[in-house]
């Protein structure tokens, strides 16, 4: 007990402790996401990851030092609900009739759980979940691909007059068929644009090697 009641009280290098490794936790993951091209990236799941422990930090503060009497996991419980309303943006069904973000959404979710536990100085505890998560979206986002029989490659361009011309480079490189669809650039960088790959079974290629034909500037799978 000595212990709980020792990581329950606030001072101020606690504070900066659980802020710090939220800030850490929230990076890790997000840059996760970040290489995979997803909207939520490595600032995104800082400040979720972040604002979660603020909130546990709060809840122990007005019971701490305010000594205000009441459920100091109220304010916390809110953030596991109230975060769907990121998720619910990042999940997109595409052109192609793919639904998108799912991974993304659950692990935004989970990056808030992670910061309330933070939050409360339940370290072990979130470390860990930590270390499962990235295994999880890393490791067993291998096997998924495996699976897929149907590849969704993600590539962008900086020059959009360019398009048909790059699509046909594409299709040499890749020698198999495939559709495409035009998008908004994920950089949402002037003069960019978006394009779907959509290739109607698994193909035995490194999509990093389109990077090498001019003026594609990013390649992800989706």
């Amino acid at each position: 007990m000595d212990i709980l009641d020792g990581l329950l009280k606030l001072d101020m290098v606690q504070v900066v402790i659980r802020a710090l490794l939220a800030v850490v936790i929230g990076a890790l993951i997000g840059s996760e996401r970040a290489l995979h091209g997803r909207a939520a990236g490595v600032r995104t799941h800082i400040l979720v990851c972040l604002g979660a422990c603020t909130t546990s930090m709060t809840s122990l503060f007005v019971s701490d030092v305010l000594e205000h009497e009441g459920d100091v996991f109220r304010i916390s419980a809110q953030v596991i609900s109230g975060i769907g309303f990121l998720g619910a943006g990042m999940i997109i069904l595409k052109s192609n009739n793919v639904i998108a973000g799912l991974t993304t959404a659950a692990g935004v979710w989970a990056t808030g759980a992670i910061g309330v536990a933070v939050g409360y100085g339940f370290y072990f505890g979130a470390i860990v979940v930590t270390a499962f998560f990235l295994v999880t979206i890393i490791l067993f986002a291998k096997f998924e691909r495996r699976k897929k029989t149907t590849e969704v490659v993600y590539v962008e361009i900086d020059d959009m007059y360019k398009a048909n011309e790059l699509i046909n480079k594409i299709s040499d490189m890749l020698n198999t068929n495939f559709t495409y669809h035009f998008n908004p650039p994920k950089s949402e960088c002037k003069g960019h644009l978006g394009i779907d790959l959509i290739i109607e079974k698994r193909i035995d290629f490194d999509i990093t090697e389109l990077c090498s034909i001019e003026n594609v500037v990013f390649v992800a799978e989706d």
